[in-house]
């Protein structure tokens, strides 16, 4: 299949030549027909897919630029993710003979400055932050997003955990009622379904997730701590691999910090990337991530979501996020645009619930172990438990009831079984 089966606008097909795009992804197969058949759509697709111009090119396709008017908005909930998308879009209007307004309203920005500017203009394309958007549309009354026909919600599990749902709801409630709203995530948490039935009526869904959560390339290894120091152990994962780029991710702030500051004494020249730092900070280490001033990076999970940093090879959790669909955002930042990855998970035996999870969603682990700055095979966490069940099943086999039974026979049945238990007892087996 091609883009000419949509039948675009010539300045389109102009952005997709410059940016060599030849045929469109499976998200993109499914969601533009149905947004240009005016279908509100909830979409779910891995990382990496395509999602963002799977909704931005037939949305320009519909709009009008240049009157005065706002058209389309667009929420993101990282100011990160939002200027990835305003990227996105002012490289497609760049081919437009008539150029459209496209504003991006994130924190960190003169918001005095934008306030004026709205005195007198309003952009055809509103890409932002819900917070900012919110505070401009709802709470100034300047952006006047009411007059909007289309509205995407783009990574709405975040918005959700970010705690931004509220600010959404808000700039829903203000638009036009045959309003054609479109919500993309990676799930689809159960919090998120009254916020979905209130302003989508019979949406269509679009899930690509249901058997690949994480791209297909992608390899993921378990390395068991055994409960011993786990940043020796990062070193030693450090020095069997050789990444292009590498994202090393903890749960919290500190953890980071803490990490970082280990890996400089260590001689590693590190950057790092969490909620501590200030816009403009963030800003210029996101600049010297891209220039590839750093081969590793360490960060919280606000760099897990939707940022889209070329060549990153390798993933290490260092710690496993609470919830497992950040796993899946996390290992999502490599092997993308069908390119390899790995991704290499530090656990412990308490790890086993959450473990099943992922690989209930059919997420398939190798276990390794480093010897000799090497990967080699481990056992798998389920040895124990599989060796215990062998043992039981042959014990059955061997020791069976008599069909007539002696008085004695409960006391001589428990000493013929203690003596068969002891015979298979593994004898070399430590915890």
């Amino acid at each position: 299949m091609s883009f000419e089966q949509y039948r675009f606008k010539e300045f389109i097909y102009k952005a997709l030549n410059d940016l060599k795009f030849q045929k469109p992804t499976p998200i993109q197969e499914e969601v533009i027909p149905l947004i240009l058949n005016n279908k509100s759509v909830i979409g779910q697709s891995e990382t990496g897919s395509g999602k963002t111009h799977a909704f931005l090119l037939p949305l320009f396709n519909k709009i009008e630029p240049s009157i005065n008017k706002v058209q389309l908005v667009v929420t993101s909930p990282t100011r990160e993710l939002a200027k990835q998308l305003y990227d996105v879009a002012s490289q497609i209007s760049g081919f437009s003979d008539v150029p459209f307004k496209i504003r991006l309203y994130v924190g960190g920005k003169d918001r005095e400055r934008e306030l004026e500017w709205l005195n007198h203009n309003q952009p055809d394309i509103v890409i932002g932050t819900p917070g900012r958007v919110w505070d401009l549309a709802i709470k100034e009354r300047k952006l006047l997003v009411h007059q909007a026909k289309y509205f995407i919600v783009d990574e709405a599990d975040m918005t959700l955990d970010t705690g931004f749902l509220k600010e959404i709801d808000s700039i829903a409630s203000t638009m036009v009622k045959d309003l054609q709203m479109c919500v993309f995530s990676a799930t689809i948490p159960e919090q998120l379904k009254p916020f979905l039935r209130k302003y989508m009526e019979n949406p269509e869904s679009v899930n690509l997730t249901k058997f690949n959560a994480t791209p297909v390339k992608l390899e993921h290894f378990l390395i068991k701590t055994k409960y011993k120091d786990k940043y020796n152990l990062l070193l030693k994962v450090m020095s069997s691999i050789n990444p292009y780029l590498c994202f090393i991710f903890a749960n919290t702030k500190k953890e980071v910090i803490d990490i970082a500051n280990f890996l400089r004494s260590s001689n590693y020249q590190v950057g790092e990337i969490h909620g501590d730092l200030e816009s403009r900070e963030r800003a210029k280490m996101m600049r010297d991530v891209r220039e590839l001033k750093y081969t590793y990076v360490v960060a919280t999970d606000i760099a897990s979501r939707g940022i889209d940093i070329e060549g990153i090879s390798h993933i290490i959790n260092f710690s496993l996020p609470a919830d497992s669909g950040f796993y899946i955002h996390r290992a999502g930042r490599t092997s993308r645009k069908n390119t390899t990855g790995i991704v290499i998970s530090l656990y412990d035996l308490d790890d086993d619930t959450y473990l099943q999870k992922l690989e209930n969603k059919n997420i398939k682990f190798e276990y390794k172990e480093i010897k000799d700055n090497q990967f080699v095979e481990a056992k798998d966490r389920n040895f124990r438990k599989k060796y215990v069940k062998e043992i039981d099943n042959k014990k059955k086999v061997i020791v069976t009831k008599p069909k007539k039974v002696s008085p004695n026979y409960k006391k001589k049945m428990k000493e013929q079984v203690d003596i068969q238990k002891k015979s298979y007892e593994p004898r070399k087996y430590k915890k």
